[in-house]
C-alpha cells in the first residue's frame, strides 16, 4: 500500500516537500523563496512534513482525507436539494471511482484541498448559510483562486432568497477571510506576492489547453510547426498563432463565465438544483476555456458534475468520465511525446478530451439558460392569460 501511495509519475510532491523543508527551516514564502501558489495552499504542503510516514505517503493520505471530505460535502449538497437515495448513492459512487480513471494525479497534487473548500462552500450556499459560504470561499480563493468563481452565484442566490443582508454577509466574510490569508504576506513580502499573481496571470498557452490542441491539429494538417518552450514552471506552445490563441482563450473564458453569472442572477428560479447547475457550469467553463489546463484541473470538476440530476447530469457525467479516461491515455506515460513532439495519436486524444470538456460546459450553459427562458415564457404566458381574463 505504501509503495502504491508513493508511486507517481510527473509528481509535484517533491516540490511540496522542498517548500515544506524551507518553511520548517525558517524561510518565509514569497520573501525568502518563490512560492507559486496563494498562501492558503501552504497547510496541505506543510502538514505532511509533521506526520510519521514518508512525506509522499503522508501527503497521499491527506489528499485521501480531502477526497472523503469532498464526498461528504457532495452528500450534504444533494440532501439539501431533496435528492433521493438512488441519486445520492449514484453521485457519490461516481465521485469515488473517478480516481481510477485519472490515476495518481489525485494524490500527487494538492488540488483536492481547494476542491474540498469549493464543494463545501457549494453545500453551504445551497443550504443558505451565508457566513459559512463566505468563509469557505475565502479560504478556497486564498488556496488556488478558482473557487472565487462561485462567489457571484452565492450572492445571487442569497440575495434572491434571503435578502441583501445575507448577500452582503457572504461577500463581507469572503473578503475578510481572504484578506486575513493574504495580508501578512502582503506586508512582509509584497514583491514576492505580487510576482505570484503576475505568474498566475501572465502564463502563455499551456500545451494541454484547448487552444494548444487546436494548433497541434492544425500543425498535423500542414500549418507551420510549433515549438514547445519551458515557461512559468510548465510547458507552453510558442509559434504562429500561439499568442492569439492564448488571448482568445482568456477572452472566451471570461465571457462565458460572466454570462453564466448573469444568466443565473436573472433566473426567476434560483432553487438548489439551479444553483448546483450554475456552479457546475461556471467551473466547467473555467476549465474548458482556460489558456492553462493542467491535467489535475479535472479534479475540480468531478464533484460538481456528479451532483447534477436527470438526463443532463448523465450526459455531462458520461462526458467527464470520457475526459478523465482520455487524459490517462497520455498522462503520465506519453506526456513528453505529446508536449515536446506533438505526436499522434496523443495530440488527437488531447483534442478529443478538450472538446469533451467544451461539450460539458456547453450542455450546462444551455441547461441553465434554457431553464431561465422557460421560466420567462411561462411567466409571460401566465400574464397574458390574466390580462385576457
Amino acid at each position: 500500500l505504501i509503495s502504491w501511495l508513493e508511486h507517481g509519475q510527473l509528481s509535484d510532491v517533491r516540490l511540496y516537500a522542498r517548500d515544506a523543508r524551507l518553511v520548517r527551516g525558517g524561510a518565509l514564502p514569497y520573501r525568502d523563496f518563490a512560492f507559486e501558489y496563494p498562501p492558503a495552499a501552504l497547510p496541505p504542503m506543510l502538514l505532511p512534513a509533521y506526520m510519521s510516514w514518508s512525506y509522499a505517503t503522508s501527503f497521499a493520505v491527506l489528499m485521501g482525507v480531502c477526497g472523503a471530505g469532498c464526498i461528504a460535502a457532495a452528500a450534504s449538497a444533494l440532501r439539501a436539494v431533496g435528492a433521493g437515495a438512488d441519486r445520492i448513492w449514484t453521485g457519490l459512487l461516481a465521485i469515488g471511482v473517478s480516481p481510477l480513471l485519472l490515476g495518481s494525479l489525485f494524490d500527487t497534487r494538492f488540488d483536492l484541498w481547494p476542491t474540498l473548500l469549493a464543494v463545501g462552500a457549494l453545500a453551504a450556499i445551497v443550504r443558505e448559510r451565508s457566513v459559512v459560504s463566505g468563509l469557505l470561499l475565502g479560504v478556497g480563493f486564498a488556496a488556488k483562486l478558482w473557487p472565487g468563481v462561485l462567489l457571484p452565484i452565492a450572492v445571487a442566490r442569497l440575495w434572491r432568497r434571503r435578502g441583501s443582508a445575507s448577500a452582503l454577509a457572504v461577500v463581507g466574510t469572503f473578503v475578510a477571510v481572504a484578506a486575513a490569508c493574504f495580508l501578512p504576506f502582503a506586508v512582509l513580502a509584497p514583491d514576492g506576492l505580487r510576482s505570484m499573481f503576475a505568474d498566475q496571470l501572465d502564463r502563455p498557452l499551456q500545451v494541454e489547453s484547448l487552444g494548444a490542441a487546436v494548433l497541434m491539429t492544425a500543425e498535423h494538417l500542414g500549418m507551420r510547426p510549433l515549438t514547445t518552450v519551458a515557461s512559468h514552471r510548465a510547458l507552453a506552445l510558442s509559434g504562429h498563432g500561439a499568442r492569439l490563441a492564448a488571448d482568445l482563450s482568456t477572452a472566451l473564458e471570461a465571457t462565458v463565465v460572466v454570462a453564466i453569472w448573469i444568466i443565473f442572477a436573472r433566473r426567476r428560479n434560483t432553487d438548489g438544483e439551479a444553483t448546483l447547475l450554475a456552479a457546475a457550469a461556471a467551473v466547467s467553463a473555467l476549465i474548458a476555456f482556460d489558456k492553462v489546463l493542467s491535467p489535475q484541473y479535472l479534479i475540480w470538476l468531478v464533484p460538481f458534475v456528479f451532483l447534477l440530476r436527470g438526463g443532463r447530469g448523465v450526459f455531462a457525467g458520461a462526458l467527464l468520465f470520457l475526459a478523465l479516461g482520455l487524459t490517462q491515455t497520455w498522462f503520465p506515460w506519453h506526456y513528453w511525446s505529446l508536449a515536446l513532439d506533438h505526436a499522434s495519436p496523443w495530440s488527437w486524444y488531447l483534442l478529443a478530451r478538450d472538446l469533451a470538456l467544451v461539450a460539458i460546459a456547453g450542455a450546462l450553459v444551455l441547461g441553465l439558460s434554457g431553464g431561465a427562458g422557460f421560466a420567462g415564457r411561462r411567466s409571460g404566458s401566465q400574464d397574458a392569460r390574466r390580462a385576457a381574463s
